[in-house]
């Protein structure tokens, strides 16, 4: 299936749905390396990114992942049997797998199917919280780094908070099972990210902020000036440890 989205920007076409339900789109998997962000950051894993993305945020740093309009799709986007993925992810020598995107959670069903096929694994899914985990899929994932977009995303409110969705993960982080993470440059960004934490009741300790920035030099300047306005509202602090040692997310 293709999306025809416009968030402000131009038309795009995006890639959600795998060509076979036995099958994902896959942008890249690789590893060793380390969790770069949320409460696990500086953990070894392995990273499955998946692609095909629902939003289209102005500052993704994965824009390759899902914008078929700047990158070239049969380049980033792979169809992958399962058993090929779970071979792929299982000569990795890691304990985690952190599953990411694109949006991860738009292709739970080839998901669902994969985790049988891996090696004892605790698995993270990093979201962007507009779509709700299948039972099997809570059954699968030690804890889910769900990432609401602020309006500087550029999406609507309506394609980046449906209420449901959103509601359904701060149930979860209730539970220990979700930890929401909130991209912020500024403190009028982090007056949004809480009336969000009020609106759907997040629990205050579930929350992580993250400052924007996917250069070295841009990511500190927003650390520091949102480090202290953090700490007064009883939030976490996450860096973004692969902006920090290699100035890129992309495998190395």
């Amino acid at each position: 299936m293709e999306l025809i989205a416009h968030y402000g920007r131009q038309l795009m076409a995006i890639n959600l749905t795998p060509v076979h339900p036995r099958h994902l789109n896959v942008n890249e998997i690789f590893g060793p390396t380390v969790q770069g962000e949320g409460p696990t950051a500086g953990q070894l894993c392995g990273f499955l990114r998946l692609a095909g993305c629902n939003l289209a945020c102005v500052w993704c740093d994965t824009p390759y992942s899902w914008d078929w309009e700047r990158y070239d799709k049969p380049e980033e986007s792979h169809p992958m049997t399962v058993m090929d993925v779970a071979n792929e992810v299982n000569r990795l020598p890691i304990r985690r797998l952190v599953i990411s995107g694109g949006e991860p959670m738009l292709q739970q069903p080839g998901l669902i199917e994969l985790r049988p096929l891996l090696k004892t694994l605790s698995i993270e899914v990093e979201t962007n919280g507009t779509r709700s985990p299948r039972a099997e899929m809570l059954q699968m994932v030690e804890r889910f780094n769900v990432s609401p977009k602020l309006a500087h995303s550029g999406d609507t409110e309506e394609a980046r908070l449906p209420h449901d969705s959103i509601a359904s993960f701060a149930h979860l982080a209730l539970l220990g099972r979700a930890t929401f993470k909130f991209v912020a440059a500024t403190e009028v960004d982090l007056d949004e990210v809480a009336e969000l934490v009020k609106r759907f009741e997040i629990p205050q300790r579930t929350v992580w902020i993250m400052p924007e920035g996917y250069t070295k030099a841009q990511h500190l300047k927003n650390l520091e000036a949102i480090a202290d306005p953090v700490i007064d509202r009883g939030w976490n602090l996450t860096t973004r440890l692969h902006v920090l040692a290699f100035e890129t997310i992309r495998r190395r």
